[in-house]
């Protein structure tokens, strides 16, 4: 059983920066796909971007790709998410999930954090 906390969230005015965190406890971390997702109120959850086990492949969502940053500690047990020129379309609940594989659907992934809320204003 992993168990995933995320940190870091907050407000944030548009165009500026935030670094969320997650930490991951009772498995192996460096054996599984980390990837980070929002869901803003009224709406699915979305794939934000996910980096594999070695760090060799990242990928990002299209709204975020070229602003946000996915890095990885495996001796931390830590994921990151570096959030640059943040944008009110940003606002959301943002959660970090573990997976065996590489996945960009909520389906794909079997543990979840509780997520940290994320407001940019404008």
């Amino acid at each position: 059983q992993v168990r995933l906390v995320e940190s870091g969230g907050g407000l944030v005015q548009a165009g500026g920066s935030l670094r969320l965190s997650c930490v991951a406890s009772g498995g192996t971390f460096s054996g599984y796909f980390m990837g980070w997702f929002r869901q803003a109120p009224g709406k699915e959850r979305a794939f934000v971007g996910g980096i594999s086990p070695r760090r060799g492949t990242i990928y990002y969502a299209d709204s975020v790709r070229g602003r946000f940053t996915i890095s990885r500690d495996n001796a931390k047990n830590t994921v990151y998410l570096q959030m640059n020129s943040s944008k009110p379309e940003d606002t959301a609940v943002y959660y970090c999930a573990a997976a065996a594989f590489a996945s960009a659907s909520a389906t794909g992934y079997d543990y979840w954090g509780q997520g940290t809320q994320v407001t940019v204003s404008s």
